[in-house]
C-alpha cells in the first residue's frame, strides 16, 4: 500500500494539498478573512508570558511543566501528552513513525495529514462528505480496513461539528483514529470533544494554540493519545522540538483564567457568526453551510474564483475552496470576524457579485 513519494498522484495534481490561507493574505494589505486565527491575538497578558521566557533562551527547553499543565487541563497523565511545534508537526510524526498499510482521510478537511502521509510514501484513501448530506459525517462510509483514519472536528473548511458518538464508532481494535481538534476551543464547551477520553481505542487527539491565541507564528500544539502511541511519536522528533516561548505559552494558555477567556471568546464567535450566516443568507446567489460551528463559514457560488479576485480589489481577503478535496472552484471559506469587518465585507461582495454578473436581479 505504499507508492514512491516521486511518482504523480492525480489527486495532488488536481487539488494544492500545500495552499493554505495565509498565501491569500501575503504581501498584500488586505482585510483577512482567509485566515481562521482570532483577531486581536495574542492578548497582553499572554505577550508577557512569552516575553517574560526570553531570559531563559540560553538554557535548553525543559517541557515538562507545560506537558503537566495540558495534562492537568485534560484530567490526563502526562505520558498521555506529547507537546508538538504545531498540530501540522504531529502530522508528520504520525505519517512517519506509526504502521500504516491503509490510510483513510475524511475530506474536505484540512489537506496537511493526506500531505503528509504521502509525503511518507503511503497511499491514501479520500472518504468525500457531500454537500446534500451537510458535510456530515457517515461512519459506515470508511473502509473497514482502514488502520489509520484522519477526521476533523469541527471540520476545516466545512465547519461541521460532527458527533463525539459518531466520531467514536469508527474505534477499531488495531485502528489509529486521529481526530483533529485545532477549532474545537472556539466551540462553546468544546461540545462533542474527544480530548480527555482513554476509553476509545486507538484514539489520537491533535489540538492547536494557534487559532484561538493567535499563535501561528510560535508553532505549539499537542497530541493526546495512549502512552505508547506518544513514545512512538516522540522518538520520531528532534530533540528539543518546541521552543522555551512555546512551552511558556503553551503552559500559560493551560490556566482557568486563560480557559474561561477561550470558553467567552467562542461564545463571542458564536454571535458574530450567526450574524455573517444572517448577511449571507441575504443573498440569493450564495448558499452557506448553515449549520457551521467553528470560526469560519463554508460558502458556495457560481464563479467563486472571480468573486475573490474582485474581493481582493475591494480590500478584502477570502480562502478559495478548489484546494481541499470534495470541493470545487464555486466555494470560499470566510472567517468570522467582529460585526464592523463582516458588514463591510458583505458590502463588498455585494459589490463583487454585481461586478462578475453574478448579481441576481
Amino acid at each position: 500500500m505504499h507508492r514512491h513519494p516521486d511518482i504523480p498522484d492525480v489527486h495532488q495534481v488536481v487539488h494544492d494539498l500545500r495552499h493554505h490561507g495565509d498565501a491569500e493574505v501575503r504581501d498584500e494589505k488586505l482585510i483577512d478573512l482567509a485566515v481562521n486565527v482570532r483577531t486581536n491575538t495574542p492578548p497582553p497578558w499572554l505577550r508577557e508570558r512569552i516575553a517574560d521566557s526570553l531570559m531563559g533562551l540560553a538554557a535548553y527547553p525543559d517541557g515538562r511543566a507545560a506537558r503537566s499543565a495540558v495534562a492537568a487541563r485534560h484530567d490526563l497523565q502526562p505520558d498521555r501528552v506529547l507537546l508538538t511545534a504545531g498540530a501540522a508537526e504531529a502530522f508528520v510524526l504520525i505519517a512517519r513513525a506509526l504502521p500504516v498499510r491503509h490510510a483513510v482521510v475524511v475530506h474536505p478537511q484540512f489537506t496537511e495529514p493526506e500531505s503528509a502521509l504521502r509525503d511518507a510514501g503511503h497511499d491514501v484513501t479520500r472518504v468525500l462528505l457531500r454537500e446534500e448530506d451537510g458535510f456530515r459525517l457517515d461512519p459506515a462510509a470508511v473502509p473497514e480496513d482502514a488502520d489509520l483514519v484522519v477526521v476533523g472536528n469541527p471540520t476545516n473548511p466545512t465547519s461541521v461539528l460532527h458527533p463525539a458518538a459518531a466520531i467514536a464508532a469508527l474505534a477499531r481494535p488495531g485502528r489509529t483514529l486521529v481526530v483533529d481538534e485545532a477549532f474545537i476551543d472556539a466551540v462553546p464547551g468544546e461540545r462533542e470533544a474527544l480530548a480527555g477520553r482513554t476509553d476509545v481505542p486507538g484514539l489520537v487527539v491533535l489540538r492547536s494554540l494557534t487559532k484561538t491565541w493567535g499563535l501561528a507564528g510560535l508553532r505549539i500544539g499537542y497530541v493526546l493519545a495512549e502512552p505508547a502511541t506518544v513514545k512512538a511519536l516522540e522518538r520520531a522528533q528532534p530533540l528539543w522540538p518546541v521552543s522555551t516561548p512555546a512551552l511558556a505559552a503553551a503552559e500559560a494558555c493551560m490556566s482557568a483564567a486563560a480557559l474561561a477567556e477561550a470558553e467567552e471568546a467562542a461564545h463571542k464567535v458564536a454571535v458574530e457568526r450567526a450574524h455573517l450566516l444572517a448577511g449571507l443568507a441575504e443573498f440569493d446567489e450564495v448558499r452557506a453551510v448553515e449549520t457551521a460551528e467553528g470560526p469560519f463559514v463554508l460558502v458556495r457560488m457560481e464563479r467563486a474564483d472571480e468573486v475573490r479576485e474582485r474581493l481582493r480589489s475591494l480590500g478584502f481577503a477570502a480562502r478559495r475552496g478548489d484546494t481541499f478535496p470534495g470541493l470545487g472552484r464555486q466555494w470560499l471559506r470566510l472567517a468570522v470576524r467582529d460585526r464592523a469587518t463582516t458588514n463591510r465585507f458583505l458590502q463588498a461582495l455585494d459589490q463583487a457579485l454585481v461586478m462578475t454578473g453574478c448579481a441576481i436581479r
